[in-house]
């Protein structure tokens, strides 16, 4: 006998399922709805900043853009209307803030792209946008003050004088960014004029920031990390570490020489790094368990995301189990494919000087309306450690001596106490063409100040980067 279906039951089970459906998408709109409109509150910045929104266009005709300051308040951008209305962007230091500082037409850059957002709002009081919409005219934009010194600013554009390189001068205990100077640079208050020219010259970098996305070989300064990584495997025992250098060490057909062919005889560990041996450096690089090489690079944040609010490049080392002798060799005395940024070395130099505890680099200090308010004020914010403390104090001692004994000596017996580390990195395929490099702090027992420097072409890092860190040093303490 065949059973009968019931009309009613069936139309009831349909309405049920399109009801679950429709319950269904309307949930998933709802939380689409829900997405958005907080993702529109916690992201506001990027989506006003973004060249596609029209909204920067209607705040930029309600407001006129903020002026960057310096530190100590020195006018560093602002806008200036001609007799006919039109406004300029003007950079009163010329050349000298252009990477840092950046421009504002023909898009944006440095300061003025990080901190769009406030320069193109306006949180002046309502009685002067009352005032100043009786008589027609903008909003003054809310002003940003940096972290940047003009003294020290100056001082690292003058000691770089004719070469092209990077400076970048950072307060390890705050990650305040004192001062960043890349050459060659440029007249951001010219940019549109020179817009053409610079875009279609192929060769050209004028544009690149080489502080923060120059890649460069580390050269010696890499011995640093190379250092970090043999006291991390051998936490009981370095000390005990002895070499004889020849002035060469050889792996199969890859061979690695002493800077100039130097002979440093027999070397302890402190020794070889005040020397800046490569063949004992690269002896240490043989003897490492590659992938806690790797971890102990992991934790440097190499070919990570930087914890910085600009633009940058990813710095690298490639190191794997299986990397051959002869590249291990080289990339343990910052050679072969290793590249780094200026900022990166910076900020594992800042925490070696903090501690082995890292603080986030950062420009924008605070905001502030027409009226002296301050709108949004930037704290010191640490990323967390990088190394051990114990670690970190013998990393210290360590470019302590590279000072008292070794490369860096012309920043012995001063006033204050430096300690540091030297680079030549060899590069392109001439023999002996290298860039200067010194990365280091001040006072060695209670760093203030941080300094990395890089002169391209130059030569020695001690001949020609560590008289620039001097002049930066004396300036500081000058200033206090």
């Amino acid at each position: 006998m065949m059973k009968r279906i019931n009309p009613t039951a069936k139309k009831q089970k349909k309405n049920r399922e399109i009801l679950l459906v429709t319950w269904i998408f309307s949930l998933l709109f709802l939380s689409m709805a829900g997405y958005i409109a907080y993702y529109s509150v916690t992201h506001q910045q990027e989506l006003i900043n973004n060249s596609y929104n029209g909204r920067q266009k209607m705040l930029l005709a309600q407001n006129r853009r903020g002026k960057i300051y310096s530190a100590d308040g020195e006018v560093l951008a602002h806008t200036i209307v001609d007799d006919e209305g039109e406004e300029k962007r003007e950079y009163p230091y010329g050349n000298l803030f252009s990477h840092a500082v950046g421009y504002a037409s023909n898009g944006r850059l440095g300061v003025e792209a990080q901190a769009n957002y406030y320069l193109i709002n306006s949180n002046a009081p309502l009685s002067e946008k009352a005032s100043l919409d009786i008589r027609n005219e903008k909003y003054p934009g809310d002003d940003v003050y940096t972290t940047l010194d003009v003294k020290m600013q100056q001082v690292a554009g003058s000691a770089l004088g004719v070469y092209d390189g990077a400076v970048l001068v950072t307060e390890p205990k705050t990650g305040k960014i004192l001062a960043m100077v890349s050459r060659p640079d440029f007249d951001p208050g010219q940019i549109g004029e020179i817009w053409e020219e610079l875009i279609n010259d192929d060769e050209s970098s004028v544009l690149l920031n080489r502080v923060t996305q120059g890649l460069y070989p580390p050269g010696s300064t890499f011995k640093i990390i190379t250092a970090l990584e043999y006291i991390r495997e051998n936490p009981d025992t370095y000390q005990n570490y002895h070499y004889q250098c020849s002035g060469a060490i050889t792996r199969g057909e890859d061979r690695i020489q002493c800077y100039h062919g130097s002979v440093h005889g027999s070397v302890d560990f402190t020794r070889s790094f005040a020397k800046s041996c490569n063949t004992s450096f690269a002896n240490i690089g043989l003897s490492l368990d590659r992938k806690s090489f790797a971890d102990t690079l992991d934790s440097l944040l190499f070919g990570q995301k930087l914890p910085v609010s600009f633009h940058y490049g990813i710095s690298r080392v490639d190191v794997s189990e299986d990397i051959l002798d002869g590249d291990m060799m080289q990339i343990s005395i910052g050679q072969g494919t290793t590249s780094v940024t200026p900022l990166q070395l910076n900020m594992i130099t800042c925490a070696i000087a903090n501690e082995g505890t890292l603080m986030q680099p950062y420009l924008v200090d605070y905001v502030q309306n027409s009226a002296g308010g301050k709108v949004k004020e930037f704290l010191p914010v640490s990323h967390g450690r990088l190394m051990s403390q114990e670690e970190a104090g013998i990393l210290k001692g360590l470019m302590t001596d590279v000072v008292e004994e070794g490369t860096a000596s012309r920043l012995k017996g001063l006033s204050y106490t430096a300690a540091g580390k030297t680079g030549s990195a060899e590069y392109g395929t001439v023999k002996g063409d290298s860039h200067a490099w010194f990365t280091g702090f001040a006072p060695a027992q209670d760093p203030q100040v941080c300094v990395t420097i890089i002169i391209e072409g130059a030569g020695a890092g001690g001949d020609y980067a560590v008289p620039i860190a001097k002049r930066l040093f004396d300036a500081y303490f000058d200033a206090q």
